[in-house]
C-alpha cells in the first residue's frame, strides 16, 4: 500500500497539472469565442495566469512539454492535411523569396541592433538568430480559425515557413558552434544543409507521389481497421526523423499531412484526426503562456529593451516578406507580411540554448521570451482584421 500510494505521488500531480492546463485552455477558448477574437489568445493567457507569474497552479515541466510538442506536431499535422503539394508548389517561387528574405533581414537586423548597444559577437548572432524563424503553428492556428488556409496567401506563408526553418535551425547551429567553441566547422554545416533539404524534396516529392499512385496504402496494414494509427505513425515518424536531423519535429508533421492528403479519402482522415486536433494543440500555447515571467520585466530598462527588440521583430520580418509576395496582390501580400511575424516557441528555443551556453544573460533571456510572446499575441487580432473574414469552422472544439 506504501508503495502505491508513494508511486501515485508524482503521477498524481502531473494528472492535476493535465486538468488544470487543458482546463483553463478551455476557459480561455470559451472566453475568446464569445469576444469573437482568436481562441489561441485566450489559450495563451491562460497559461500566464495559471503560471508562475501569477496563480502559479502549474509550473513548466517536462511532461507538459512533452504534450506541447505533441500539440503542435498534430496542429501542423492537420495543417498538412489541408494543404496538396500542388498547392504550395503554385505559390513556390514566391515562397522561397519571402523564406530567404524573411530570414536575412532579420538576422542582419538584430545582430546589427545588439552590436550597437555593445553586446558581444556570440551574444548578437543569438539574438539575430531569436529574429529569425517564423512560428508557423501559431499563424497556422489563425488561418484555421478564420477558414483562410486554402488562400495563396496562406500557401505562401506555409511554403516560406519551411524555407525559413530550415535557415533558421542551420543558422542557430552555426551560432551554437561559435559560441562553444569560438569558431564553426563548413563542412559540417553544409552536410546540414544537404541533408535538410534532401529530407524536405525526397518526402515532398517522393512520398505524395507513393500516396497518389497507391490511395489505399493506408488501408492495407491488418493492425488497424482505421487508416488513422498508419497516418499517426507516419506523422510521429516524420516529426522524430526531422529533429533527429536538426530540423523542428513540426517539418515532418506538416510533410507528413501533405502526403496524407494525397489519398483519396482526405476528408475521413481530417474527421478521424479532428480529435486529436482538439485534444492537443492547447498544450502547445498554454505552454507559451507557462514560459511567461512577468518579474523579470519589471525593469524600466528591460522593458524600454523589449519594446525596442519587439519593434525590431515586427519591422525586420514584416517589410521583406510583405516586399516578397507584392506579385499576388496587396491584400495578400499584407497577410503573408503579417502571417510571417510571430516567433512563438522558436524565439523561446533560441533563448534557452543561448542561456545555457551563458552569452545570454538573464535580462536579455526575459527580452527575447518577451519579444516572442508579444509578437505571437499582436499577430491574430490583426490578421484577423486584414482578412476580413470569420471562422467557418470551428476550431478545437472538444
Amino acid at each position: 500500500m506504501f508503495v502505491l500510494a508513494a508511486a501515485a505521488g508524482p503521477i498524481a500531480n502531473i494528472l492535476v497539472a493535465l486538468f488544470v492546463v487543458l482546463l483553463a485552455a478551455k476557459i480561455g477558448d470559451e472566453l475568446f469565442k464569445r469576444l469573437g477574437q482568436p481562441t489561441l489568445i485566450g489559450e495563451i493567457l491562460a497559461g500566464v495566469i495559471i503560471g508562475p507569474s501569477a496563480l502559479a497552479l502549474v509550473e513548466p515541466s517536462e511532461t507538459l512539454e512533452v504534450f506541447a510538442e505533441l500539440g503542435v506536431v498534430f496542429l501542423l499535422f492537420w495543417v498538412g492535411l489541408e494543404t496538396r503539394l500542388s498547392d504550395v508548389r503554385d505559390v513556390g517561387v514566391t515562397a522561397v523569396r519571402v523564406g530567404f528574405s524573411g530570414m536575412l533581414i532579420p538576422l542582419v537586423a538584430g545582430f546589427a541592433a545588439a552590436k550597437a548597444f555593445g553586446a558581444s559577437t556570440d551574444t548578437s548572432l543569438f539574438v539575430g538568430a531569436a529574429l529569425v524563424a517564423t512560428s508557423v503553428g501559431i499563424t497556422s492556428a489563425v488561418l484555421l480559425d478564420l477558414g483562410a488556409l486554402k488562400t495563396r496567401a496562406a500557401r505562401t506563408i506555409l511554403g516560406a515557413a519551411v524555407i525559413d526553418d530550415i535557415l533558421a535551425m542551420i543558422f542557430l547551429a552555426v551560432a551554437a558552434g561559435i559560441a562553444a567553441t569560438g569558431g564553426v566547422d563548413l563542412t559540417s554545416i553544409l552536410i546540414v544543409v544537404a541533408i535538410s533539404a534532401g529530407f524536405v524534396a525526397f518526402v515532398a516529392l517522393g512520398g505524395t507521389s507513393v500516396v497518389a499512385r497507391w490511395p489505399d496504402v493506408f488501408h492495407a496494414p491488418k493492425f488497424s481497421e482505421s487508416p488513422l494509427l498508419p497516418a499517426v505513425i507516419l506523422c510521429l515518424g516524420l516529426a522524430a526523423i526531422s529533429a533527429q536531423i536538426g530540423l523542428a519535429a513540426i517539418i515532418g508533421a506538416f510533410l507528413a499531412g501533405m502526403i496524407v492528403a494525397e489519398t483519396r479519402d482526405r476528408h475521413n482522415f481530417e474527421e478521424e484526426v479532428e480529435p486529436l486536433y482538439a485534444f492537443f494543440p492547447p498544450f502547445f500555447f498554454v505552454f507559451i503562456g507557462l514560459s511567461v515571467d512577468l518579474a523579470a520585466l519589471a525593469n524600466i530598462d528591460v522593458i524600454a529593451a523589449l519594446a525596442g527588440l519587439t519593434l525590431l521583430a515586427v519591422v525586420a520580418k514584416f517589410i521583406p516578406a510583405w516586399l516578397s509576395a507584392r506579385s499576388l496582390g496587396p491584400r495578400e501580400a499584407l497577410v503573408v507580411g503579417v502571417g510571417m511575424v510571430p516567433r512563438g516557441e522558436v524565439g523561446i528555443i533560441v533563448a534557452g540554448i543561448g542561456s545555457a551556453a551563458g552569452v545570454i544573460t538573464d535580462s536579455l533571456f526575459a527580452v527575447i521570451i518577451g519579444m516572442s510572446i508579444v509578437t505571437t499575441l499582436i499577430v491574430p487580432p490583426i490578421l484577423k482584421r486584414v482578412l476580413g473574414a470569420t471562422s467557418t469552422k470551428p476550431s478545437r472544439e472538444a
